[in-house]
């Protein structure tokens, strides 16, 4: 089943930038957080990292892994873990395509957005994605330079 197309009402909490830098990103995946109800108030204000965060898949379920999300600053007397590990809610096709691309050599599950959908429930946008080795990167970076200076160029031609 392909992922949802994204539409311009979703509130984006959280961005992975350096995903599509450092990985070749195979294939995405929307899949839903259970979260407390002081991380979803935090995330909600906009707090929140996953730069540092990787997803695993274990015992037929996939974990997000040292995603940081800081303690809601309230007068609760309650909190919770900044990293804990949080489970992902996807289809089991899904977790078996993750699951089966874990196995090959080079692959890794990447979180590239952790964002609100119109409906106002939180959702993480997962990735499979092979390494890039340091020629790939440099490829990248002389691409963009390229596409930067030609369009530079044709704006001060026309």
């Amino acid at each position: 089943m392909a992922p949802k197309k994204e539409t311009d009402n979703t509130n984006i909490v959280a961005q992975n930038r350096r995903a599509r830098f450092d990985f070749f990103l195979t294939e995405t995946f929307e899949a839903g957080i259970v979260l407390r109800g002081t991380e979803v108030k935090s995330l909600r204000e906009g707090k929140g990292n996953i730069q540092e965060s990787y997803a695993e898949a274990k015992n037929g379920e996939v974990w997000l892994v040292n995603c940081y999300i800081p303690e809601y600053q309230s007068k609760m007397p309650f909190g919770h873990e900044e990293r804990r590990p949080r489970k992902l809610l996807l289809r089991k096709r899904e977790i078996t395509k993750m699951h089966d691309a874990l196995n090959k050599k080079g692959f890794t599950l990447v979180p590239v957005k952790l964002y609100f959908t119109e409906r106002g429930i939180a959702k993480l946008e997962v990735a499979i994605a092979e390494g890039k080795k340091k020629a790939d990167k440099r490829e990248a970076v002389k691409a963009r330079d390229w596409q930067r200076d030609k369009a530079r160029i044709l704006r001060d031609f026309s």
